[in-house]
């Protein structure tokens, strides 16, 4: 017995690889160190913290770099007894969420330079999310997907409600609370159908490890007519749908994206989306294959309503921050055109994460925008605080025509690029209503994302407001130029990405 254990012990250890999630470690190691070194550093030179948060960021980023370049296409590492796998496309993301998160501690400072909050918290809360996001894309198992989701949702919990002084982002808080808290639930009771129908004896493929995701595939498709394994499904799909905000379960969106810290509004808007399609990707075209003709109606039938709603609803929007939100739906419905696609066609998941990069681009540079415009009550931007901007502040204003108009998708912005690769992978799929109801969609987004860029350069102040703006330093135009050059570049030579194979 005790040579079986000691057998069976050495062969679970040696897919320990810790050097494996080596940066996530890392920006572990960082978060606690930015707690320590508020406690030793006098309080004059507690400014270098968010410098020390984001170049910590970039050498990690460096360090992820260096690691991808032994990856070649298609490889697949597995770890810790096959609770992660990495791909190409996990390097990929492990890149994005860096990315997101150093442009998150930069909005950072200049959102808490405006408010008497703590400061060191934010960034090491930031850190820690994209660290588990990091492990969230990599899981192939229930178990470490469930504690990597977790931990980005209960730090989510705090960002969201960060401004206490505000009783908006109180209020987003405890919305994002309640209904974050059952989209677990939901999640986590799908999860239990699936293990529980899984491990039956008495069913075909029946296995001893239903949470990995290899052999839960394998059961599946031997049982894809089995009422269990559909219903666990389905709430896996409406688990993963609340934090992407497919319709029916975006309500939290707009109240959360006006209530929350323009930063952490930026955060959810991209890096939380991306993690959570990226999570839909794998799960739909792995474990969850075996489904794919009831899933693929169901799917299609979010994706277009979401498309609708995200975009009908924002024309009317007049405060800024729940316009993005709105958008922010529609543009989950554009993703999940590119998800469904990518049961059929294979190249469809990196027009998918070319879409996430594009975003990334675009949104930042907005959010950036707004940052900058905002006042220390954020969530009451309103389109008319934005009026004759083009002549009291022509650089800020520059930057958001550009990041609106790649949002829109408009040559020869990177939004346009991001769209028409979804838009072939779609009509390659043969998902026609889809793609009809995306063009649609576009069509729609182009008035009142226009309507934001009118209001800079058309509208005029009834009684112009004179008062001296916050001056951009140096650190300021290098981030938003990189944004929007970033932008340009993708639009103009999409390979400046290599992302589509």
């Amino acid at each position: 017995m005790n040579d079986v254990l000691a057998e069976f012990l050495r062969a679970y250890t040696a897919t320990n690889q810790w050097v494996a999630i080596m940066p996530e470690i890392m920006l572990a190691i960082l978060a606690l160190g930015m707690l320590g070194a508020e406690m030793v550093l006098p309080k004059g030179s507690r400014s270098l913290i968010p410098k020390l948060a984001m170049w910590g960021q970039a050498m990690v980023l460096l360090v992820v770099l260096l690691a991808g370049c032994s990856l070649s296409e298609g490889m697949t590492r597995s770890y810790f007894s096959g609770m992660i796998e990495q791909t190409d496309i996990t390097f990929l993301m492990r890149c994005f969420f860096l990315v997101s998160s150093i442009v998150v501690c930069y909005l950072g400072q200049i959102y808490l330079s405006k408010q008497n909050l703590a400061k060191t918290e934010f960034y090491h809360l930031v850190i820690i999310i994209a660290a588990a996001m990091m492990l969230l894309v990599q899981s192939s198992h229930f178990v470490m997907l469930f504690v990597a989701l977790e931990t980005v949702t209960v730090a989510f919990y705090v960002l969201v409600a960060y401004c206490r002084t505000n009783s908006l982002s109180l209020e987003a808080g405890l919305k994002y609370l309640v209904l974050g808290a059952l989209s677990s639930g939901i999640l986590l009771f799908g999860i239990v159908l699936l293990y529980g129908a899984a491990g039956n004896p008495e069913l075909a493929g029946a296995s001893k490890d239903s949470l990995s995701y290899a052999e839960l595939a394998n059961f599946i498709t031997l049982n894809a007519d089995n009422l269990i394994v559909k219903l666990g499904a389905l709430l896996v799909i409406a688990g993963v749908c609340f934090k992407i905000g497919a319709v029916p379960f975006q309500i939290w969106v707009p109240d959360v994206y006006q209530g929350a810290p323009t930063p952490v509004t930026a955060y959810l808007a991209v890096a939380s989306k991306a993690a959570g399609f990226i999570v839909l990707l794998t799960l739909v075209t792995g474990p969850l294959a075996g489904l794919s003709n009831f899933l693929v109606p169901v799917l299609s039938f979010i994706a277009a309503v979401t498309i609708l709603f995200g975009n009908i609803t924002a024309v009317t929007q007049r405060n800024v921050k729940r316009l993005m939100g709105l958008s922010g739906i529609a543009h989950a419905g554009y993703l999940m055109v590119g998800v469904i696609a990518a049961l059929t066609v294979d190249w469809a998941v990196y027009a998918v994460i070319f879409y996430l990069a594009t975003y990334l681009l675009a949104s930042f540079a907005v959010f950036g925008v707004m940052a900058h415009v905002a006042d220390s009550a954020d969530a009451n931007q309103e389109l008319e605080h934005y009026q004759d901007l083009a002549r009291r502040r022509p650089y800020l204003s520059g930057i958001l025509a550009c990041g609106l108009g790649s949002l829109a998708g408009i040559p020869p912005l990177g939004g346009f690029i991001g769209k028409l690769f979804l838009f072939v992978a779609a009509f390659q799929a043969g998902l026609y209503g889809l793609l009809a109801v995306s063009v649609i969609g576009v069509v729609i987004s182009i008035y009142y994302y226009f309507g934001w860029i009118r209001e800079c350069y058309f509208a005029t102040q009834a009684e112009p407001e004179e008062e001296p703006a916050a001056p951009l330093f140096a650190g300021d135009r290098f981030m938003l130029s990189a944004l929007v050059l970033g932008t340009v570049l993708v639009g103009l030579v999409p390979a400046v990405l290599p992302i589509i194979p």
